[in-house]
């Protein structure tokens, strides 16, 4: 939708603005700890050196550059979700309850600072997980695993908590995470493997520095699409098992403003059976 389309700008220009200027100030003294971090490692050195006698040409000048992407990538990622999240997430949640569930009734299970709180813990563990699992993801196997499930993970967490946040009351809230982690993990997860898409483009812009100022906002714009596009889905499935939570409950589900048909007709019934 356009209107989804213009949203993705705004966190796009905030973080345009701090990769570019990350870029410009300590893209070249980052890569150069790196190589003297690579250089410190003898087994992987020694490796490097059998490699390039056997023709693999310079290993190092492509290593480096990609070691720091896959370094800087997570923290990109983080920041985009979490402007995604202030800037887009409570637009995105008004337009699927105005086109699917604006019948639910609200119940206000979390407030602006709850979500603020929830949004910071769910990062900060997010982060110190990023930090102790960051030897692994050298590994070719792991490298393509875990960021996926520490971003699914997160992105659960945090957007899920936003499209409850209004509607839900913090026991329904609780219920739906109990019955629905499975699938709302699973969902975080494919989103997350969708949000590793951009790398290859940031990638590009490493390796050819000559289209690193296209080729970073492009990857910026597509991590924060990729993240509407996850809002959006967890929005629909969040809403989607509060309205069946209820409907299983028997409680009502409708604001005032709307009433339920079953409602409706009983009232009628009322005002127009006169009274024993």
């Amino acid at each position: 939708m356009p209107r989804v389309m213009l949203l993705s700008l705004l966190p796009l220009l905030m973080l345009l603005v701090v990769a570019l200027s990350w870029g410009y100030f300590y893209w070249q003294p980052t890569q150069d700890w790196v190589r003297d971090m690579l250089s410190s490692w003898q087994v992987l050195q020694s490796m490097m050196d059998w490699m390039q006698a056997h023709g693999a040409g310079d290993l190092q000048s492509v290593l480096v550059p990609l070691v720091v992407i896959f370094a800087v990538t997570p923290m990109l990622v983080v920041m985009t979700l979490l402007a995604v999240s202030l800037m887009m997430g409570p637009a995105l949640v008004d337009m699927v309850v105005q086109r699917r569930f604006s019948h639910l009734a609200l119940k206000h299970g979390g407030s602006a600072l709850s979500s603020l709180a929830w949004t910071l813990g769910s990062t900060l563990a997010a982060l110190l997980t990023m930090v102790i699992t960051l030897p692994l993801w050298v590994v070719p196997p792991l490298m393509f695993v875990i960021p996926p499930l520490i971003w699914g993970w997160l992105s659960y967490r945090v957007m899920v908590f936003d499209a409850l946040a209004v509607h839900a009351s913090r026991e329904e809230r609780i219920a739906i995470g109990r019955k629905h982690r499975g699938w709302l993990l699973l969902i975080g997860v494919l989103t997350g493997y969708l949000g590793a898409l951009p790398s290859l483009v940031w990638a590009s812009g490493a390796l050819f520095a000559a289209a690193f100022v296209v080729l970073i906002p492009m990857a910026i714009w597509i991590y924060a699409g990729v993240f509407a596009f996850t809002a959006l889905w967890f929005t629909h499935y969040s809403l989607g098992a509060l309205e069946s939570l209820r409907a299983e409950s028997d409680s009502v589900v409708v604001g005032a403003s709307v009433p339920l048909p079953a409602l409706a007709s009983e009232d009628e019934q009322n005002t127009t059976t006169p009274a024993p």
